[in-house]
């Protein structure tokens, strides 16, 4: 100690500093290089005076509050977390808070897709009030995508709407649900079918904590990754293709641009179509399918990505039996799922169960169901004409009963 303290100047004059305290044996190192050479990234998402920034930035987490306070005046602000991500970045998220002035209570909620819903909204809204949160007091999602949904839901409500930032902590938030302001909560009927838009102040995305996730969250996340290169890049859906086996190792040198890139196809989608009323309805590719898979098994035997990579596979053979799509196009996307460790077959379930759940869907539009349909990787059309005897008839070929 003594020695330290002697060194102490020494230390503080040096340019990098990296925080060290989250305590996974890779995250040090991580940390480290990204500081020295820069693996780093910001994307505007541009809705005028709603404009916001999102951070991709290993370790950012350790700057939350100071990037907070650049958008947001310090006081209390509710922390929606859940047991899981409390335990890993809670106590890291809460000494950032507090450094830089922010008041942070935490409200904690199940880790399940059965958190998104009405009761624990009211829990939360319980605590807000309890604690006499006043309509700057923003709502922080530390977690990922459910936290998200249920915290945007809650900020977007509570006195008709309060400040909200977006703290991601899985690969699929991160590129997806953090950005563009849909948050939602799920009702027995159906999935996200009570919700609103309401944009965030700041999106902070640290790549680093994606090391805690398993293997299996991860691969969810690539779904999500891989369906931007479907609907609207052809040359990334390449790079996906070329980087993988470093996806699949969480190299930041790969992780952080495609992070980076999914976060700039989903801000422009969002800033031409902020409300869904046209082009933004591209982003549900897979999620037709998906959330009916979802439904059928009461969100208990797959995982988002899981299931929106199922449901791409579904989507691509509907538009291969209508002619939109080559069957080789096809079989890139089969290949580039499979390869990743992403289920690509419906087993084990009703193609008739499917297919009611599908009607009650909140992308039904006039009595019919809408599909988004791939015609070339890079490009997709939405279509609301495609037979319900063709759906069937896909399910079953991928295995559903």
């Amino acid at each position: 100690m003594r020695r330290y303290r002697e060194r102490e100047p020494r230390y503080a004059a040096f340019p990098i500093r990296v925080s060290t305290s989250f305590g996974h044996p890779g995250l040090a190192a991580d940390t480290i290089l990204s500081r020295c050479f820069g693996t780093s990234a910001q994307v505007k998402v541009p809705l005028g005076s709603r404009s916001y920034d999102i951070v991709i930035a290993p370790n950012a987490l350790a700057n939350l509050g100071e990037r907070m306070a650049e958008v947001l005046k310090p006081g209390p602000c509710l922390v929606v977390t859940n047991p899981t991500v409390q335990r890993l970045y809670g106590e890291a998220a809460k000494r950032s808070l507090e450094h830089a002035g922010w008041a942070p209570i935490f409200g904690v909620v199940p880790d399940s897709e059965g958190a998104k819903s009405l009761k624990e909204a009211e829990r939360l809204y319980d605590l807000a009030i309890e604690r006499r949160l006043e309509r700057q007091s923003p709502v922080v999602a530390l977690g990922g995508g459910v936290v998200g949904d249920l915290a945007g839901f809650v900020a977007a409500t509570y006195q008709r709407g309060v400040p909200f930032v977006q703290v991601p902590t899985t690969l699929l938030a991160q590129i997806d649900s953090s950005v563009g302001g849909k948050v939602a909560v799920n009702h027995p009927r159906g999935k996200n079918l009570i919700g609103a838009f309401h944009q965030p102040s700041l999106v902070v995305a640290d790549p680093l904590v994606l090391h805690s996730l398993s293997d299996r969250e991860w691969r969810g996340g690539l779904a999500e990754l891989v369906k931007y290169g479907v609907i609207l890049d052809a040359a990334f859906f390449d790079k996906l293709t070329a980087d993988l086996p470093l996806l699949q190792e969480r190299a930041l040198s790969a992780l952080v641009p495609a992070i980076a890139r999914a976060c700039e196809l989903k801000a422009q989608v969002v800033a031409e179509d902020e409300r869904e009323g046209g082009q933004r309805a591209i982003l549900n590719f897979g999620h037709t399918v998906g959330h009916a898979i979802e439904a059928v098994t009461r969100y208990r035997t797959y995982l988002h990505g899981e299931a929106v990579a199922m449901g791409m596979v579904a989507a691509g053979a509907i538009a291969r039996e209508l002619g939109m799509w080559a069957a080789a196009e096809h079989e890139r996307l089969v290949t580039w799922l499979q390869e990743a460790g992403l289920p690509t077959e419906i087993k084990g379930l009703s193609a008739r169960a499917l297919l009611e759940a599908m009607a009650h869907d909140k992308k039904v539009q006039d009595g019919k169901l809408r599909f988004v349909l791939p015609e070339t990787i890079g490009r997709v059309r939405v279509r609301s004409d495609v037979p319900n005897e063709l759906v069937e008839k896909v399910l079953r070929e991928l295995g559903a009963n």
